[in-house]
């Protein structure tokens, strides 16, 4: 045979799919592959119950660790609490705040709702005699609510007179 006439064998590329089913045909399973692999899943079939509880201890750990962080915080307030109310001045400020305490002497003023500031309709003539006002609300709340379930009037209709004067 010449050199000429020799014909030489080129490896071809196969396409993916038979690289695969090759490398599957090619792939030969020793007995000491077998018995490592029998080993590793026995290991994850003894020691995965164990790693599950590991797991949860530590996550009961850690709460309860935030807990026990919670409730020394909170002992740490009731600690600042406790000096505060060991100042004579705290105690003294507390008592004129809460129950209205003052020195003999002092002049206290006590405001009643000072979050609501007054309107023309709210001032009441000036006497000397004590006011009372002769409204019957049990009638009027019925009458209201009879009104309101029986008219077929409007709102804009039911104003009185001198409500719709002052708004």
């Amino acid at each position: 045979m010449s050199p000429k006439t020799r014909t030489e064998r080129v490896p071809v590329a196969l396409p993916e799919p038979h690289r695969a089913s090759a490398w599957l045909r090619n792939f030969r399973l020793s007995g000491f592959a077998l018995t490592v692999l029998a080993l590793i899943v026995a290991a994850l079939v003894v020691l995965a119950p164990q790693l599950k509880t590991l797991v949860e201890q530590r996550q009961q750990i850690a709460r309860l660790e935030g807990e026990v962080d919670e409730a020394q915080q909170h002992l740490d307030d009731i600690d600042a609490e406790v000096a505060r109310w060991s100042d004579p001045a705290y105690v003294e400020a507390q008592a004129r705040d809460r129950l209205y305490y003052i020195y003999p002497g002092d002049t206290a003023y006590l405001v009643i709702d000072d979050d609501r500031a007054p309107t023309a309709s709210d001032e009441q003539p000036i006497s000397d005699s004590i006011q009372t006002t002769r409204v019957d609300w049990v009638t009027a709340l019925l009458s209201s609510v009879y009104t309101a379930g029986l008219t077929e009037a409007t709102p804009q209709q039911l104003e009185s007179p001198t409500q719709g004067a002052a708004g």
